[in-house]
């Protein structure tokens, strides 16, 4: 898999720090998340706007612009939550460069609007490994023919097994939820197995849990 960190044009800088109450205007978000913010979120910046304007790369379906955050957290821990608040404000999709001490990752969720555009849905997020700040070797951006090839070619560099030949973006994200669903079914099914008692119960639970494990090997390959 090649980086996903990737090493913008000049002219796509945009660099405005984002008051958090701009994006509890947009967002609404609740006490909770507000506190998730301020125990989390140093600082949010707005870097880049990769546009037609910015990158000379037509628009496309959905896909008017990309947008890049950097979040300076507190610690390694941010919360989807923090992001989903972020990404409901945000009506495009949303790359977010997430710093902690001397370490970066890239965490960007699928997003799709509905017919409106109006609201903004995100399926699933999908994150890099932590890297060194000091040792951090950026890439230039993909070759692509619009802004919407892009934004998929973005996002698959974050989600962790390859796509099928000629698989849609959108279907390989759906393939990633249902392998993570099953998964948690699957550490379900082994919890109830070391409380079991019963040897009937525990041969029913066993072969529901290779029905599983093969299902989630079959959605891999």
């Amino acid at each position: 898999m090649s980086s996903c960190f990737y090493s913008y044009p000049k002219q796509a800088l945009f660099e405005r720090v984002l008051p958090k109450n701009k994006i509890y205007d947009h967002a609404s978000p609740t006490k909770r998340v507000k506190d998730l913010f301020v125990s989390q979120v140093t600082q949010i910046t707005w870097l880049y706007k990769l546009s037609p304007e910015t990158i000379n790369l037509p628009a496309k379906n959905f896909v008017n612009e990309i947008q890049i955050f950097r979040i300076i957290c507190k610690s390694n821990d941010i919360s989807e939550d923090v992001l989903r608040c972020v990404d409901e404000a945000i009506h495009y999709p949303v790359f977010f460069e997430i710093v902690s001490g001397v370490q970066i990752q890239v965490k960007a969720g699928y997003k799709t609007p509905n017919a409106n555009q109006d609201c903004w849905y995100v399926t699933a997020y999908f994150e890099s490994p932590w890297m060194k700040l000091e040792s951090l070797k950026r890439c230039d951006l993909p070759v692509t023919l619009d802004l919407e090839s892009l934004y998929a070619q973005m996002l698959r560099q974050l989600i962790p097994f390859k796509a099928r030949q000629n698989e849609a973006l959108h279907d390989q994200v759906a393939r990633h939820v249902s392998i993570t669903n099953k998964k948690s079914d699957a550490d379900k099914i082994q919890i109830r197995l070391l409380k079991e008692k019963q040897f009937n119960r525990k041969v029913e639970l066993n072969a529901k849990a290779r029905v599983l494990n093969k299902e989630i090997k079959d959605l891999m390959s």
